[in-house]
C-alpha cells in the first residue's frame, strides 16, 4: 500500500519558515518547494506546550520549544549518522532541521501561535540509535517515516501522547521484543508498520480491534495462534508474512471489513483448512497464504473473489482437483498452486495461458502433465481425513450471502 496520500497532505501544509528552505530537506522526500509557496495546513490533534497535550499553545513554552528540547533529545540518543543529517539539528529554528517538516497549528488561539512540527521524514538516513520519551512532545506530529535505519530497542510508553499521528512506519530497524502495545493507543494512528524488524511472541487482540487501515507485521518472529479478533479488522491491508504464525484460521475470519483489498499469510505454520469464510473478501485482490501446512479441498466460496488478482495457494498441503470456478474469475491475473496434492484440474484451468494469465500447477499429483510428484508421494493425500465442515448447499451459491 502506498503512504503517498498522507505525506501529500503534508507537503502541502508545508509552510517556508525562511527564503530558501524547500520541502526537499527530507531524506527519502525529493520534492521541490510547495506549488504557490505552500500555505497553511490544518492538522488534526492537541497542541504542544508546558499545559498538557491537549491545551493549545499557551504562556509556557511555545510549540517550537517544545519541540527543539524533543529533538535534541532524540539527537543525543543517536549515535551514529554516516549521511550527516543530524549536523543540520543545530540552533533553536527546528523547522529547517533535515528531515522535519513544519505546518501551522491548528489552534488560533492568536496570531502568535506559529508552525509546529507536522511530520518527520527520515527514512533510508542509516541512523543508529534509541527512540526518547521526550519525543512525546509532538503531539501536533502527523507522519513519524523512520524505515530503513538501525534504531533498537522499544518503542517509548510515552508515544500515547501523539494525539495527531496518523502513520508510523518504523519499518527495517532493529527494534525488538513483545509487540509494541502503545501503538495501539495512539489514538488518530490509521497506518502501522512494524515489517523487518525482530519483534517476537504473540500479538494482541487489541490491534485488530482498533481503526487502523494498514497493519504490517511481515518479517518479524511473531508466533501464537492468528487472534479471534482478526474479523474485527477495518483494514485495506494486512500482512502478517514470515513470521512463525501457527494454528488454524479463527472462526471470525472472513467477517472483515469489506474495505479489505489485501491479506497475506505467507510464510506461517498455519493448518487446518481455508474457511468458507473467505467468499466474503468480495473484494479482494491478494490473498496469498503459500507456504503454510493448509490441508483439504478448496471451499466453493473463492468463487465468489471477483477482483481477486493474485491468489496464491502453493506450497501447502490442499488436495482434490482444483475447481472450476477457480479458474474463472475474471480479474485473475496469478494463480500458483504449486507444491500441493491436487488430483485434477478442469478445461476452464487450462484456457488460463491464453488468456495470459500466470499459472502454475507444478509439484500437484495430476495425471498425464509434466512436472508432477513421483507416484508414491501422491498414494497418502495428507489430511484425507480432514473434515473441513463445507456446509452443503441446496441452492446455488450466492455471493455475497453467506
Amino acid at each position: 500500500m502506498e503512504k503517498w496520500w498522507l505525506l501529500a497532505l503534508l507537503l502541502l501544509s508545508v509552510i517556508p519558515i525562511e527564503a530558501g528552505f524547500g520541502v526537499g530537506g527530507g531524506v527519502g522526500v525529493n520534492v521541490g518547494p510547495v506549488a504557490g509557496g505552500g500555505g497553511a495546513g490544518v492538522w488534526i490533534g492537541g497542541g504542544i506546550n508546558g499545559n498538557g497535550p491537549n491545551a493549545p499553545p499557551g504562556s509556557s513554552a511555545s510549540g517550537l520549544e517544545r519541540a527543539y528540547t524533543a529533538l535534541q533529545a532524540w539527537k543525543s540518543a543517536i549515535s551514529e549518522d554516516p549521511s550527516k543529517i543530524l549536523d543540520t539539528w543545530v540552533g533553536s529554528d527546528v523547522c529547517s532541521y533535515k528531515g522535519v517538516f513544519c505546518a501551522d497549528s491548528q489552534y488560533e488561539v492568536s496570531a502568535a501561535s506559529g508552525p509546529v512540527v507536522a511530520g518527520i521524514d527520515l527514512n533510508h538516513a542509516n541512523l543508529k540509535g534509541t527512540l526518547v520519551k521526550e519525543l512525546s512532545f509532538l503531539t501536533e506530529m502527523s507522519l513519524l517515516h523512520l524505515n530503513s535505519n538501525r534504531f533498537s530497542g522499544t518503542i517509548p510508553d510515552t508515544f500515547k501522547d501523539l494525539t495527531s499521528l496518523q502513520e508510523l512506519d518504523l519499518s527495517n530497524n532493529h527494534f525488538s521484543g513483545s509487540f509494541p502495545t502503545v501503538t495501539l493507543y495512539i489514538p488518530n494512528l490509521i497506518y502501522l508498520d512494524l515489517r523487518f524488524n525482530s519483534f517476537s511472541g504473540p500479538i494482541p487482540e487489541d490491534l485488530f480491534n482498533r481503526r487502523l487501515d494498514a497493519i504490517f507485521l511481515n518479517n518479524n518472529q511473531f508466533a501464537g495462534g492468528l487472534p479471534e479478533s482478526l474479523g474485527n479488522s477495518q483494514a485495506s491491508v494486512i500482512n502478517l508474512a514470515n513470521n512463525k504464525f501457527s494454528g488454524n484460521f479463527p472462526a471470525s475470519f472472513g467477517f472483515m471489513s469489506n474495505k479489505l483489498k489485501e491479506i497475506l499469510f505467507l510464510n506461517n505454520q498455519l493448518t487446518g483448512c481455508i474457511p468458507e469464510g473467505v467468499g466474503l473478501f468480495t473484494d479482494i485482490q491478494v490473498f496469498d497464504v503459500s507456504f503454510n501446512s493448509l490441508m483439504g479441498h478448496l471451499p466453493d466460496t473463492i468463487s465468489c473473489l471477483q477482483d481477486i488478482e493474485v491468489l496464491n495457494l502453493g506450497h501447502n498441503k490442499l488436495s482434490g482437483v482444483l475447481p472450476e470456478m477457480v479458474c474463472s474469475l475474471k480479474s485473475l491475473l496469478n494463480l500458483t498452486v504449486a507444491y500441493n496434492f491436487f488430483s485434477g484440474f478442469s478445461q476452464e484451468c487450462a484456457k488460463l495461458f491464453y488468456r495470459n494469465v500466470g499459472f502454475d500447477f507444478s509439484l500437484n499429483c495430476i495425471p498425464g502433465r509434466n512436472m508432477q510428484r513421483p507416484q508414491p508421494e501422491c498414494s497418502l493425500i495428507p489430511g484425507g481425513g480432514l473434515n473441513c465442515l463445507r456446509i452443503p448447499g441446496s441452492k446455488p451459491l450466492v455471493c455475497g450471502s453467506l
